[in-house]
């Protein structure tokens, strides 16, 4: 009852078919309200929609028939000049994970249109290794190293070995020199290699990009 109530004070918050209010229906919502021989929910009922713009249909009809014949209109005589009234209906409210998604969903398109309206400006990422930047490509170099300066110690030691006898010394002399001929090789192929930088590094990449938008 309460809540019947309720909806009667907001007519616009009432389910079902809601008219707007007449003099006819006004007049007689007010002779209700004060009709002894209506039940006390509808008196309360009728004194509540008659000030109001807009009655509910299912309340004014409860109201008609439970008035008594002798002192009710006729229903079409109460309707005449009253119209319907049409009320939007509420929102649907968006759950929160629904919302987060959306957001999400929004950031990422405007993520797309903001990459897209600068890739014309902005140059494209590229990666750039230097050289022996890894532990396995330094860890491969210096076994190299290693394997070239023993290979040069050995032919160094068999060539001295060859041309001056059985000396162990000047062997040894000879194997000292092929060692230290093989760093010095191994030097000069390790500043060729490192002088080499590709043509796409970030910096050769910013310089073209300057002279295209010159």
């Amino acid at each position: 009852m309460a809540r019947e109530l309720e909806e009667f004070r907001s007519p616009s918050a009432a389910a079902g078919l809601i008219i707007s209010s007449t003099v006819s229906i006004r007049t007689f919502l007010t002779a209700a309200s004060s009709d002894s021989a209506l039940a006390e929910d509808l008196r309360e009922m009728s004194a509540s929609l008659a000030v109001q713009s807009t009655v509910p249909y299912e309340s004014l009809r409860r109201i008609w028939f439970g008035s008594g014949r002798d002192v009710r209109p006729s229903l079409s005589m109460l309707l005449s000049g009253s119209n319907f009234v049409f009320t939007s209906p509420k929102p649907r409210e968006k759950s929160k994970e629904l919302q987060l998604m959306l957001e999400k969903l929004e950031e990422a398109a405007e993520r797309k249109a903001y990459q897209k309206l600068v890739q014309d400006i902005t140059p494209p990422r590229t990666t750039f290794e230097e050289p022996f930047s890894s532990y396995k490509d330094q860890l491969g170099f210096g076994m190299h190293v290693v394997v070239a300066m023993f290979t040069g110690y050995l032919v160094g030691y068999a060539a001295f070995r060859a041309l001056l006898g059985n000396s162990a010394a000047m062997s040894a002399a000879g194997g000292i020199l092929g060692l230290v001929l093989a760093m010095l090789v191994e030097t000069l192929l390790f500043i060729i290699r490192s002088s080499t930088i590709p043509s796409s590094s970030p910096s050769s990449i910013k310089m073209m990009s300057y002279k295209k938008n010159q």
